[in-house]
């Protein structure tokens, strides 16, 4: 006899088919009949627990952003300033490499950030990591700008699947590699 799943349980299910889904060929290329089937359920559940594509997307987005915060967390646990930076930026490039799964649907978060819904879902997932790094570390504004940008460097290389003495461009830029490898 098999047990039925809880609404709670399927919801995870969608939202983990729809991080894949959505990671490979963004809001507009996905299906949702692509999304029930990785899932296992039927398109019509998808839609009683999501009302549109496009709110599934938002909600993937939300979690995405709010896991990644947690690794954040978890990452500089116990650490303040450099430590908790170096512990973070470790752990986000260790991530980058091993799955690049989370960092495809940022990509295709920004691609899709024309829509205000979806552009203001990422500026409010990227303003809590923005925040959470200038706090933690005791950064400055521009020392908070830095390394974002570093970070969004190292999500670049990530996707050209780059590393160190590939590319002669890529490696004048030691910063990078500094928290990348």
């Amino acid at each position: 006899m098999s047990v039925r799943k809880t609404k709670e349980v399927r919801r995870i299910e969608i939202l983990d088919a729809a991080l894949v889904e959505f990671a490979e060929l963004g809001l507009h290329g996905t299906s949702t009949e692509d999304i029930a089937q990785r899932a296992g359920i039927s398109q019509p559940y998808v839609f009683r627990l999501f009302a549109t594509k496009k709110e599934l997307f938002k909600a993937v987005l939300a979690r995405c952003y709010r896991e990644t915060l947690e690794q954040f967390q978890g990452a500089a646990e116990g650490n303040r300033g450099r430590g908790a930076l170096d512990a973070i930026a470790e752990m986000y490039a260790d991530c980058l490499w091993k799955d690049p799964t989370r960092l495809r649907l940022h990509l295709q978060a920004f691609a899709a950030s024309g829509d205000p819904e979806i552009r203001e879902v990422v500026i409010d997932g990227v303003g809590d990591l923005a925040a959470y790094i200038e706090r933690v570390g005791g950064l400055t504004e521009e020392e908070t700008s830095r390394f974002l940008g570093v970070a969004m460097l190292m999500d670049l290389l990530a996707a050209l699947h780059l590393v160190q003495g590939v590319e002669p461009w890529a490696d004048r830029l030691p910063f990078a590699w500094q928290r990348a490898s």
